[in-house]
This record gives C-alpha cells, structure tokens and sequence, in this order.
C-alpha cells in the first residue's frame, strides 16, 4: 500500500516536470489572485478553500516561509493575502484545508509536528489566535492528511492515514474543547481519507486501498463508531480514491477516484442505492487522475479538477452533470498554475481554488473562475430542529428583510454582518431551501437545510 504522503510528492514532481509548457490554455480562464513565492507559503495541496463569516476565503499551504512547514492564509475574494506560519513545534504540513465551526473558529490538521511529530488539530480565527486543540502520538493516530467534518452535534470527525491499534489508521471524534474519541482502527494500512455528514446521520468515507480487490473502500460509520464496508472498488468503476465524496442536492453521493476505469487515469462515480454507478472516464486528453474531489455549484452541476493530463499536461478544471455529460472548463497553464487541488463556490457565485504549483513563484496560486452565476446563501451547518438557529453565509445581507425556511417564514432573525446572519428555524418548517430577501433581490440556498426531528 502506497503512503498518500510519498504519492503525493510524486505526483507533484512529475507534474512540475510535465508542466513546462506555458502555452496559451483555451476555454474559459480564470483569475490568478495571488501566486505564492515561498515567502507567503508554498504548494497549497489537498485542500479546498474554506469561506468564513466574514466573506474572507482561508486555507493552507504545506511548505514555505522560514521553517518550511506551511501556512494558513486568508485572503479577500479580490486577493488580499494575510497568514500564520507552523514551527513544528504547533504542527508542520497542513495538507488538508480548513472547516468552519459554528463558533466562528477554524479547524484544521497538520500530518506532521506536535509534541509527538505526529501531528496536531488546530484551531484559528480572524480574531482569535491559533491554538493546539490535541496532539497525536501514535496510540490515537498519526499523520491526519485528510479534513476534518463537522457533525450535528458539533463535535468533529476526521481520520488518521497511520497510528491507532494497528497503526493503520483511525476514524476519530473530537470535541470542541480537544477531546479525542478513536471510533474505529484499521488494518492493513488502508489509506483513509475525509468523511462526509449523511441524511441518515451517519458518516461516510473512502479508503485509498483496501478491500476485496485492495482497489479501494467507501465505508459508513455512525457518531457511535457502528463500522461497515459498503462497497469495495474494483478497477473497472476506479481504483485509490482519495478524497471525500460529496453528498448532492438528489440525496446521493459522488466522487472520483485517481486510477480505474475504461483508461486506467480516473473516474468521475455516483454512489446510489445500486452501487457505483461510473459517470466518466478520463482519458488524459481531459484530465489525469483526479485525487480531490467535487462540488456542487448553483446551477446544478458539479465541477471538479484534474492534477495531471489536458491539453498542456498540466491539469483541467471540469465539469459534469449528473446523468454524465462532461466538458472540460480548462486547461492549465504554468501562468495560471499547474496540478489544481479542490474547488469551492463563494456565496458571491464564482468558483475557488489553488495550484500546487505554477504562477509567478512557482509555488502554486490561488484563483478565482467566473462561470456567469449569481450570489446565493448557505450553512455553516445544514442541519437545523424547530425552535433552534441556523447560521446563514452570503453576500449583501446588510438589510434583509425576510427569512423563509421551505416557504414558511422565520419571525426571528438577525443580520450580524454583510455576509453572515442568524435565524431561528420556525413552527412548521420542513426539509428544504431558505430563501432571504434583501434590497439587491433574494437569495436562495446552495443546498437545502435538513430539518431534523
């Protein structure tokens, strides 16, 4: 079994090999908003980019600046970029981004520093300072590569790739506070990746290998640490996939694995009640192994990146809907960057990333992707009971006047900021979207809040 730290580092070789090319990319291009040089951070890898109350977008990056341990940044949706730097002894290498809590604070994990150098979970703020909230030593995992996942009780679930009572890995819970739950250790060093929050309030995951086939797993696991394989990849619907899966506004998941399929370079899948259901194959000339995962933009279709292949071997962003139609978006360049990590959709509407590599320094970029949609609202948790409050993300909230919940409205609410605000869930609201009417029209949520019981 492959280590995802070292098939990371190759990847990222081989691609800054490939990508020597800076020849001019074709179709729609985005906006390079700031290209990192090593002294600002370097190789933002892993990671999609986290939007907090204040409409600022944050990430990491796993290498740069003094002790070459990494970074969290923020920078504005115009480009502004600020930062923190890791010395090993608060954590070293981020790989994974940021999630945002409910109270405002981000966490996040480092593969490597600590106590024990077998990495941290951290927490930061805009005005809050950075803090160790636990130290891995081995014995309740080690080198967490992976984001963390926020649960409904808003506690928050992660895994380690090594560590545990095999020390293949664990599945772990984590209080706000710092307190550590191992639910479950692996064997066999399966590669665990990041967990997704289901319907049926349950969590789902992916391992990298593993299985019948050693191809790979999808797997549930309940707050209680209830363990089950739900389905064993075999190379024919992918093989190693290695970031979180998505759950879409049709109550299924998807996701993409970086090898199988009909060319052996990846797959785009839907999880249903049949199984894995193959959407797409790459094939190189539209993108290579595709290691992070998708989103679900506004208009209802997800987008998605490929770290390798395209036109210039240096990476695409895609797009695809759900019954399977794909079209590459772009083709990377080493202007604009090369090997794409994850996307994100602001509540302005435009699309989010970063490069590992590419730009003016070489080190990677972080960029923004216009695909003509319009601002929207959304969750910091998209889980709400009656009577309880919801906290809202958007863009020109300043004057809000309504807050409907699936049509019914809400008669408490408050705006705290221009993009973030606050609503009590009312009698009678079910399952569904919000809107929020304010003086620039109203805005309608990415996803629908589930109301639970």
């Amino acid at each position: 079994m492959r280590s995802p730290l070292r098939f990371s580092k190759r990847l990222l070789f081989l691609c800054l090999i490939l990508a020597a090319s800076s020849l001019a990319a074709s179709g729609q291009t985005p906006t390079v908003l700031h290209s990192f040089d090593g002294t600002d951070g370097s190789l933002p890898l892993f990671e999609s980019l986290a939007q907090g109350r204040d409409g600022n977008l944050y990430g990491t990056t796993n290498g740069g600046i003094q002790h070459s341990h990494g970074t969290i940044f923020r920078i504005t949706p115009e480009g502004a970029l600020s930062f923190y730097t890791f010395d090993s002894t608060h954590g070293a290498t981020p790989y994974a981004g940021l999630v945002l809590g409910t109270d405002g604070l981000f966490r996040g994990t480092t593969a490597f520093g600590g106590t024990s150098s077998d990495g941290v979970v951290f927490s930061i703020g805009p005005q809050s300072p950075f803090a160790v909230l636990l130290n891995f030593d081995g014995t309740n995992g080690s080198e967490p590569v992976a984001p963390l996942a926020l649960g409904v009780d808003g506690n928050y679930y992660g895994t380690t790739t090594v560590g545990g009572t095999n020390n293949s890995g664990t599945v772990f819970k984590l209080t706000q506070a710092g307190t550590l739950t191992t639910l479950y250790s692996f064997s066999n060093f399966p590669g665990p990746g990041g967990l997704v929050y289901g319907l049926d309030n349950a969590f789902y995951g992916i391992t990298e290998g593993g299985g019948t086939s050693n191809f790979g797993t999808i797997f549930r696991i309940t707050p209680s640490g209830s363990f089950t394989t739900i389905y064993n990849f075999d190379g024919t619907h992918g093989n190693q996939p290695r970031y979180a899966l998505f759950l879409a506004n049709d109550g299924n998941f998807y996701g993409t694995t970086s090898g199988g399929g009909d060319f052996n370079l990846g797959t785009v899948f839907r999880l249903d009640k049949t199984g894995v259901v193959v959407l797409h194959s790459f094939d190189g000339t539209d993108g290579e192994f595709p290691y992070n995962g998708l989103i679900q933009a506004t208009d209802g279709n997800f987008y998605g990146t490929a770290p390798f292949g395209g036109t210039l071997s240096a990476g695409t962003i895609f797009s695809i809907t759900t019954s399977g139609t794909f079209n590459v978006i772009y083709n990377f360049d080493t202007t604009h960057g090369i090997q794409p990590s994850g996307l994100m959709q602001h509540t302005n509407g435009k699309l989010y990333g970063t490069t590992t590599g590419g730009g003016k320094g070489n080190d990677g970029t972080v960029f923004s992707l216009d695909m003509g949609l319009g601002p929207f609202v959304t969750f910091v948790l998209p889980f709400g009971q009656v009577g309880s409050g919801v906290q809202i993300l958007g863009t020109g909230l300043t004057g809000a006047t309504a807050v409907t919940f699936n049509g019914v409205p809400a008669t408490t609410f408050s705006v705290i900021s221009d993009t973030f605000m606050g609503a009590i869930v009312p009698s009678g609201a079910t399952s569904g979207p919000v809107e929020v009417a304010t003086p620039g029209g109203t805005l309608t949520s990415n996803v629908s809040l589930q109301i639970e019981p």
